[in-house]
């Protein structure tokens, strides 16, 4: 009798034809990271289930799909998951091990596990992250979406379709309202879970909030003037949201004008279990390839200090699926470190021009989010603007020695000289 050997459903073998664009994947992933000066890490496979109930990090769907057993030790065991997302361990990882406070970007390859009882939807999926650890400003929200937008670009995946939505709208949104708070939790679980539509049910008692929700969720736009648009027709009635809608503002104002292109979807705005601010998401025609977004309060939740933070992760599956056999460049060999005098939006852009003609050239180029270790650097290139004189000083940062210089050419060449000596 022939044994019946099958593979688990849900689960995939990736065949050499597979590998080949599961390591190009992982490869222009982990380069264009490493030219934005994050840092690889790895986390295991296993972590206790109480890292992800005692934040509130599931949601009651996510909790019955996770895969737990215990961890037998004696009477005192404990349970244990096959992580179902990857966000939680590196924050944990970051409060274990690197929790100094500074800004912290890392990044990690892995994979995760989610049950489905069909068989038909794949239960271990791979996924590759970025997190930004330390940075609060609206600029490491850009950096990330630049960031993921770069590796796309770079595998040469199709055109990217970019929606953005922010966690704090949303929330704000469901405490407007004004349900009670059972009802209120019911409401957000059902939002996390994909039913954004369940704002307008609870909203068809208020006339003047189902006009509201219907301006915010139906409308889409492609500007930050669009978000001014919004914000200007429905700050008197909902003047909670505020602040977040400042901060959707810089954050689109950012992308503006370096070119990004995306389309603003207030109801794109769902399993955003952790998130507190800023979020995006990455499809490539009707497949879902990327997300990620801002979660200030979860590092605090995991034990470390009131640190704020942000992420994304490519889902390879679905990338897999639907890209070119695009290439990838090698490792870059020197870090540099970018500051701006001008610290507005045109000061950006013009920073974030220098950072990519940095990285053409085989820089690691990364902006200045405070606090910065200048011993992990070569070099420090200041922008400075028309009051200073010089255009650039370049700054050694083992020796200290500054040079004004009038052109970007200049700093390359001083940049090479000193790499050749």
């Amino acid at each position: 009798m022939v044994m019946d050997v099958r593979k688990c459903k849900g689960t995939h073998d990736l065949l050499p034809e597979d590998m080949v664009r599961f390591r190009r994947i992982e490869g222009a992933f982990n380069s264009c990271c490493s030219r934005w000066g994050y840092r690889e890490v790895r986390t295991p496979l296993i972590e206790y289930l109480h890292l992800f109930t005692s934040v509130g990090t599931l949601t009651p769907d996510m909790l019955s799909r996770v895969y737990s057993f215990l961890d037998w030790d004696g009477w005192s065991g404990e349970r244990v998951v096959l992580r179902p997302e990857g966000t939680i361990p590196v924050a944990r990882l970051y409060v274990d091990n690197l929790g100094t406070g500074g800004p912290e970007r890392l990044f990690y390859v892995g994979n995760t596990f989610i049950f489905d009882e069909t068989g038909e939807k794949s239960r271990e999926r791979w996924q590759c992250g970025a997190e930004l650890i330390g940075g609060s400003n609206p600029e490491a929200d850009a950096e990330l979406v630049l960031l993921a937008a770069d590796v796309l670009k770079r595998l040469k995946c199709g055109t990217v379709q970019m929606k953005l939505s922010h966690a704090g709208i949303v929330r704000g949104l469901i405490e407007a309202i004004g349900l009670g708070q059972g009802d209120e939790i019911e409401v957000l679980d059902r939002v996390l879970n994909g039913d954004i539509g369940v704002l307008r049910e609870v909203a068809d008692k208020e006339p003047q909030l189902h006009d509201l929700l219907s301006h915010l969720l139906d409308g889409r736009g492609k500007s930050a003037s669009f978000l001014k648009n919004v914000k200007a027709a429905v700050l008197d009635v909902l003047p909670g949201i505020e602040a977040s809608m400042n901060n959707f503002i810089r954050i689109a104002e950012l992308l503006d004008v370096t070119g990004c292109d995306y389309e603003i979807n207030l109801s794109s705005a769902r399993g955003f279990e952790y998130y507190t601010g800023f979020i995006f998401q990455l499809y490539i025609g009707e497949r879902k390839v990327g997300s990620g977004g801002r979660y200030d309060a979860l590092i605090p939740l995991v034990g470390g200090g009131d640190i704020p933070a942000c992420g994304f992760a490519l889902y390879m599956g679905q990338l897999m699926e639907v890209m070119d056999n695009g290439g990838f460049d090698k490792a870059p060999e020197s870090r540099v470190l970018l500051r701006c005098a001008d610290d507005t939006v045109r000061g950006y852009k013009a920073c974030f021009d220098v950072a990519m003609l940095l990285r053409q050239r085989g820089y690691v180029a990364e902006f200045d989010l405070g606090d910065m270790e200048l011993s992990r650097y070569g070099w420090l290139i200041l922008l400075s603007d028309s009051k200073t004189g010089a255009t650039f000083v370049l700054i050694d940062c083992d020796s200290g020695k500054e040079l004004g210089l009038g052109s970007l050419d200049e700093v390359f060449e001083m940049m090479e000289k000193a790499k050749c000596s």
